[in-house]
């Protein structure tokens, strides 16, 4: 037991010198404080069955961007010390803006901002935009889970409904940790408008916005790792005009029957990471927009459910749409409509371009590989002469089993712009119930393939012209 002289100065001494070291301990502290291991939490399991090493520390590419390496401490700011109460029912949005407004304001030199979300609390807030710039470098530290309120009915009509959590012009952040984001979607997948609901798959009339939960926009610099996202009424995880994104561990799940809840969707955005990463949804596990460049996927598995990893769509309502500098790798697809797929629609124009999906293996997937230039989710679509142009596409080691249902490689390209350049090596895809081999579709398809792929590709064109070739080249130029 501690005991203080009687002498009334140096007691008085003391008292000032144990409370200034208590308030220096509630606010500074070391971000290890908060690592993994003294967090209860469930991390995400790493992908089932990934059919090669995940990338090594020492591998470049792999690399996160990083803060400044001469950070002095990390100030903590725990949204709990700003008023939320963390149970699930309170309204804790502005004790997060207050929050998120300190950590982003904070001034001390050589310091980066931990904004808090501490395990064991549910936190319920609303749609909220945390904008930037910040004057530091910010950790969003999520270790509890955070909640929306539950459904389109108790949304406030004032606010968005097309998004959740926004983080805005941000430039150097990491959201991380092992809480959940949790969007409680189904009474928003129930809305009326909604395809699946009806035994014909058409829509209803209706209000059908629905919000995306999380969307980063005009940022940079960014980092999400180990979280998990569940049940998003629309898009899990949306990144659009954003530079340098490095996602890593992060889990995204929802009901395969879940509409339109894209596990991470891009667009006008460049150099994106997505690694180590587990989606089972219900639409494309990946979807990958206009306007997006350096796109890298390693290590991923998508199913089961959903609809695969995407390019597109591309082309919609007759628009420009440009994507190059793809590579998907290294990734396992189970259970699901499509393995890899490009998707646009008729009359848009621009290119994709640079594209390689190499090391895919699948599980029991209906359309391993596609391209479908005639894409249309309504009953019928008027044919259109001009189209996004698909140029140069590489499949290697592309291997599993499909769902007889369609062919296991579909290359349905457009009667007027065709698909160049397409090259298949080591194919080797075979019926998942031991049924007849069915062959390749090919239409105004050219490329090449070697004579050991199983099945045999033998319905793509060679050699196409130079004519048409420059008739089609420089659609989108450099990004």
């Amino acid at each position: 037991m501690l005991k203080l002289s009687r002498d009334p100065i140096l007691c008085t001494t003391t008292l000032i010198l144990i409370t200034f070291s208590f308030f220096s301990y509630e606010t500074e502290a070391r971000l290890h404080h908060y690592t993994d291991k003294d967090n209860p939490n469930l991390k995400p399991e790493p992908p089932s069955q990934p059919p090669s090493p995940s990338p090594k520390p020492n591998d470049p590419s792999s690399k996160s961007p990083s803060p400044p390496q001469d950070l002095d401490h990390e100030v903590v700011y725990n949204v709990k010390k700003y008023g939320a109460v963390g149970d699930g029912v309170t309204d804790d949005t502005e004790s997060f803006k207050t929050a998120w407004d300190s950590a982003c304001g904070n001034y001390e030199n050589n310091t980066a901002s931990v904004l808090l979300v501490p395990y064991g609390f549910t936190f319920m807030i609303r749609s909220t935009i945390f904008t930037g710039p910040c004057r530091s470098y910010q950790y969003f530290q999520l270790d509890g889970t955070i909640v929306p309120r539950d459904g389109p009915k108790s949304w406030p009509s004032s606010l968005n409904k097309r998004q959740w959590l926004v983080f805005y012009r941000i430039n150097g952040m990491a959201l991380k940790g092992a809480g959940v984001i949790d969007g409680r979607g189904q009474n928003w997948w129930d809305l009326p408008c909604k395809p699946h609901r009806n035994v014909n798959k058409t829509k209803l009339a209706g209000p059908c916005e629905s919000p995306a939960a999380l969307r980063f926009f005009m940022s940079s610099n960014v980092t999400v790792k180990g979280l998990s996202i569940k049940n998003s009424p629309q898009v899990h995880l949306k990144l659009d005009g954003c530079l340098v994104v490095h996602i890593n561990s992060i889990r995204v799940i929802s009901p395969s029957s879940s509409p339109n809840t894209d596990g991470i969707h891009i667009e006008n955005s460049k150099s994106v990471e997505i690694y180590n990463s587990v989606i089972s949804n219900g639409d494309d596990c990946v979807s990958i927009g206009p306007g997006s460049y350096d796109i890298d996927i390693r290590n991923l598995t998508c199913g089961p459910g959903g609809h695969g990893i995407s390019i597109g769509s591309l082309g919609e309502k007759s628009s420009h749409a440009c994507v190059s500098n793809v590579t998907v790798r290294d990734s396992f697809v189970k259970f699901s409509e499509n393995g890899v797929r490009i998707k646009t629609w008729q009359g848009g124009s621009g290119s994709v371009s640079g594209v390689t999906f190499d090391n895919i293996h699948v599980d029991t997937v209906r359309n391993p590989i596609i391209i479908d230039q005639y894409y249309c989710t309504a009953k019928s679509c008027a044919n259109k002469t001009s189209a996004v142009f698909v140029n140069d596409i590489v499949y290697q080691s592309i291997k599993g089993t499909y769902d007889i249902r369609s062919p296991p490689m579909h290359f349905g390209c457009s009667n007027n712009v065709p698909c160049t350049n397409l090259t298949l090596s080591d194919i080797e895809l075979l019926p998942s119930k031991k049924d007849i081999v069915v062959d390749p579709f090919c239409w105004n398809a050219y490329g090449i393939t070697d004579e050991f792929s199983v099945p045999l590709i033998s319905c793509l064109k060679s050699n196409p012209s130079t004519s048409l070739l420059s008739g089609l080249s420089g659609r989108c130029g450099s990004p």
